[in-house]
């Protein structure tokens, strides 16, 4: 039985996304190969046969691969998907836009999101907004996962020794084309991977107060900054900050919730973190039956005095 993961990368680097999927796929009992498909992407190739607990690594190298466009990756993932008793993702972006197309064709009922390996037909995964766990079992016999980043540690990038073995790149499908992208650019951590997150909620005020308030903290941390939906709909962030079901969700080893009191779709997107830290005025607010530490003070007196105790 071998295991197909699907690398993620920008043809420069492996995302981080990558390495928890490899955790999971390790756990399935089979060998682990590792798909890269790009354009000019041979350094991610070699970075991903040097990825603990990869055995090989499939590299297909095409220019209609450059921009992981879905319907030319689910080609490429179905034109080498072989033997293979499980086929792999991230439940990122990427992984949930192509895993469907996967399942489709292979037609086979895709298990998303799973954050526990029972067996390797048997999978967890959260369901009602985390607020219950589901146990799904697969009598496929192409299993296509998706797997949440944060039910997972990170493989070791280092440590491996896969060969990489080079195969045909399909053809662009010309079902879609690439148009043009707008990155948003930061000196800090990023928000799926940092390991100290400062989060603000509507409670801030306004926009100006929001940055006033939780950039001198996340400076001092060299944390990531978050918000959760209402400050997001408020406008006080843009919507690539926002931690929640309907936003990123996140597992730092520290979560400072400043100001937010906690519904149900922000806890499902955090409350996996290490050590939870809120502030708010409210003792009574949600947040604070999943906190390890809870500060009942004014968010506008507390964050400076804390911010300067730093």
């Amino acid at each position: 039985m071998a295991i197909l993961v699907i690398a993620e990368h920008d043809n420069k680097a492996l995302q981080a996304a990558t390495l928890n999927a490899v955790t999971a796929a390790s756990q399935l009992g089979g060998e682990v190969h590792v798909l890269v498909a790009g354009h000019n992407a041979a350094a991610v190739a070699q970075a991903a046969g040097q990825v603990a607990g990869v055995s090989k690594v499939l590299h297909a190298d095409g220019a209609a691969l450059g921009e992981a466009l879905a319907e030319n990756l689910a080609a490429q993932v179905l034109a080498v998907v072989g033997n293979y008793s499980h086929i792999v993702f991230a439940a990122t972006a990427s992984g949930k836009n192509t895993a469907p197309r996967v399942a489709a064709k292979l037609d086979v009922a895709q298990v998303s999101d799973i954050t526990k390996v029972v067996s390797p037909d048997t999978f967890e995964r959260p369901i009602y907004a985390g607020n219950a766990i589901a146990t799904v079992q697969s009598s496929d016999a192409t299993k296509v996962l998706t797997v949440r980043t944060t039910g997972f540690d990170a493989a070791a990038s280092t440590g491996g020794s896969a060969a990489v073995e080079s195969v045909e790149a399909v053809a662009d499908s010309g079902q879609s084309s690439f148009v043009s992208r707008a990155e948003s650019k930061s000196d800090r951590p990023e928000l799926t991977a940092a390991r100290v997150i400062v989060s603000g909620g509507r409670g801030l005020g306004s926009a100006e107060q929001f940055n006033a308030v939780l950039t001198p903290l996340a400076d001092k941390l060299n944390a990531a900054i978050g918000a959760s939906r209402a400050a997001v709909d408020a406008g006080y962030a843009p919507n690539a900050l926002q931690v929640g079901q309907t936003g990123k969700i996140v597992a730092p080893d520290l979560y400072i919730a400043v100001a937010i009191s906690g519904a149900i779709q922000h806890l499902a997107g955090m409350k996996d973190s290490k050590v939870i830290v809120a502030i708010n005025k409210d003792a009574d607010s949600p947040i604070a039956s999943v906190a390890d530490y809870f500060l009942e003070a004014d968010i506008f007196t507390a964050v400076p005095e804390l911010t300067q105790a730093l």
